[in-house]
């Protein structure tokens, strides 16, 4: 290879381009899973520090539960609707999924189509074209002069 050649690009299959999308996709909702998780670990514990240590809203409490045990409670739930939609939610209703619900709904429509097709063919049929030179009725030159 010269200094001035075209370097060549290998061919990638399209499945494989389709895989490898899918797990670079998967392991982007994994890492923003773990960083919801630290983030959640390393809140609860400013939360804590906040209202024990330096007793900031001691005075706030709901149901005499101090509010920094709710807001963790409700940082939990979200916490947990983002586990399950990454870890079970992410596998079922994945690329592929998606992939077979829209060949579904393409096949529907094609379906669809060719049947509205098929009415407007018998409701409204094209008239039949003659063919001139399948005319039972000989051709007869008007012009006396042509050769016919």
């Amino acid at each position: 290879m010269g200094i001035f050649s075209k370097k060549t690009t290998p061919i990638i299959d399209p499945e494989q381009k389709e895989l490898f999308e899918n797990a670079q996709a998967r392991i982007r909702q994994k890492k923003k899973l773990y960083r919801h998780f630290v983030l959640f670990l390393a809140g609860a514990i400013l939360l804590i520090v906040i209202n024990l240590v330096l007793g900031f809203g001691k005075a706030y409490t709901l149901f005499d539960v101090d509010w920094f045990v709710w807001a963790i409670l409700l940082w939990t739930f979200f916490f947990l609707v983002h586990l399950i939609n990454v870890v079970f939610l992410g596998n079922f209703m994945n690329k592929q999924w998606e992939n077979a619900q829209l060949e579904k709904l393409v096949k529907k429509q094609k379906d669809r189509i060719a049947h509205l097709e098929e009415k407007v063919a018998m409701d409204y049929p094209l008239p039949e074209k003659k063919n001139p030179l399948t005319n039972s009725e000989p051709i007869t030159p008007t012009d006396p002069n042509s050769p016919l």
